[in-house]
């Protein structure tokens, strides 16, 4: 058990008392110093050889003095957490700028800056603690979606880049004083959890953990992430990582985003954090909605007792914070529900075992040692083919999909990461494999575990039966998953 930073104990304390204001956006209080290149490049980046406007990150090396003054004037105007100028601050956003090097030394820099900004408003009032959370953003590629349509089983960037890229990110942040790490506007699942592993990771080597906030985006009115997912299945994606904050911000205004932060405040064991746009964006790409209106909506969340935490994202200004903590300062913070022990799986929709459900189907044929044809396929890297046995699989009304790479000769990780895809993904998942290393992987991928010869539960499609269980018509236990039932 690593030890807890003192920042947990602070965090829960206040969070009992009265909901959490967080700030706002960055992006838009850049905007307002109308930065040219010659800004943003500094002295140090003067010959530097592409051009720089527009990497808002790189502003906490060649113009400390702004970022902190930000901080500083979210603060004043209410926020208990901001937020470090680190959203691109990662070796694969920074690539863009040619500027891979920096990533350790922009997340270390920013991360004082931010904390600097909290000293000093907390000196002024020291009976009220300030926190910063190290910003992680979700890189400008995507682990799950192929940006080639004619192949969609080709990735621009795999897991372990992402997981290397984050862990680099967060050493820095954790260095530079961070008390939290924020995984934020999170549009594909699969780049989160590359996330929240590699702070895992970081967190054994500094043998210190500190609490983590997740908050995912919904992209627009139809209610799921750009990767597919509703929130509620979001939210069994991640849950295993024990976060001290699940929430929701940006695409969204507060109007549009409400019904979704109402979900996760029903299901989710742990604080709710919402803070959305200011409204939607008009045809200039501009926000408009008022500091008054955004706070009106953002105040009936707390009414209604949906949030714990509460803030802002594009659009917003410290006018917006200021308005928002007033508006929330007299509601008491959510109560957290009571959530009975189920299993909960997720694909792009939710799965939940309950004693309702007497009978759950289970795809077995994406299994390389129970089936022959999928084996060769995926032997062959013959991924797009083995993938439609996959969704014969929910086509034919799997509501899991057991998926087993415990083959001696396959180089499992790789594999893995092929599958599943959209179609398939909507089925809730349950990865098999013999190597401890494969299992960490899928773990923190927030996938339940299941070893060799564990499989006795499950119907196997092809043959229309339970195995090795019970008949129809018999009381029956819950659906267990390797060493752990998923959701205890």
């Amino acid at each position: 058990m690593l030890k807890k930073s003192a920042a947990f104990d602070l965090l829960h304390s206040a969070a009992a008392k009265r909901i959490l204001v967080l700030d706002g956006a960055m992006g838009t209080e850049i905007q307002t110093l109308r930065l040219d290149e010659a800004a943003f490049r500094g002295a140090r980046f003067a010959d530097w050889p592409q051009d720089l406007k527009g990497n808002n990150d790189l502003l906490s090396l060649t113009r400390p003095d702004d970022i902190r003054a930000i901080h500083v004037d979210y603060l004043e105007a209410g926020a208990d957490i901001v937020e470090t100028n680190t959203f691109s601050s990662t070796t694969i956003a920074q690539a863009d700028y040619g500027m891979e090097a920096l990533a350790y030394e922009l997340n270390f820099e920013s991360a004082k800056l931010a904390r600097q900004a909290c000293d000093i408003v907390s000196a002024k009032t020291p009976e009220r603690p300030r926190f910063v959370a190290g910003a992680i953003g979700p890189t400008n590629r995507t682990a799950s979606i192929s940006p080639d349509v004619n192949n969609p089983g080709f990735r621009a960037v795999s897991f372990d880049d992402l997981r290397i890229a984050y862990a680099e990110a967060t050493r820095g942040l954790i260095d530079g004083g961070a008390d939290i790490i924020l995984v934020e506007t999170i549009f594909d699942t699969l780049n989160a959890k590359a996330a929240l592993f590699a702070i895992d990771e970081v967190f054994e080597e500094k043998g210190l953990r500190l609490p983590v906030m997740i908050s995912g985006t919904i992209t627009d009115l139809s209610g799921r992430t750009l990767s597919g997912q509703t929130a509620e299945a979001f939210w069994y994606s991640v849950r295993h990582s024990d976060p001290m904050s699940i929430g929701l911000n940006c695409a969204l205004g507060a109007k549009e985003m409400r019904a979704h932060v109402a979900d996760l405040s029903r299901i989710a064991q742990t604080l709710v954090c919402a803070y959305p746009n200011a409204g939607l964006p008009n045809e200039f790409g501009e926000y408009d909605e008022s500091p008054e209106h955004m706070a009106r909506l953002v105040g009936e969340f707390a009414a209604s007792g949906l949030v714990n935490i509460v803030g802002g994202c594009c659009g917003t200004t410290p006018a917006h914070i200021k308005a928002i903590a007033e508006a929330v300062a007299d509601k008491a913070p959510r109560k957290l529900p009571d959530v009975p022990r189920l299993m909960r799986l997720s694909g792009l929709e939710p799965f939940v075992l309950t004693p309702e459900i007497k009978f759950v189907n289970v795809g077995e044929r994406t299994n390389v040692t129970g089936s022959a044809r999928f084996r060769k396929l995926i032997k062959e890297g013959d991924y797009a083919t083995a993938l439609d046995v996959a969704r014969q699989q929910v086509e034919s009304g799997a509501q899991i999909i057991d998926i087993n790479m415990d083959e001696g000769l396959l180089d499992f990780g790789s594999r893995h990461g092929h599958l599943p895809q959209p179609r398939c993904r909507r089925a809730g998942h349950c990865p098999r494999s013999g190597h401890d290393r494969q299992l960490e992987v899928d773990r923190h991928r927030g996938w339940p575990e299941m070893r060799p010869g564990q499989a006795d539960r499950q119907l196997d499609l092809a043959q229309g039966r339970r195995r090795g269980f019970h008949r129809p018509g018999e009381a029956r236990a819950p659906l267990w998953c390797g060493r752990r039932r998923h959701g205890v």
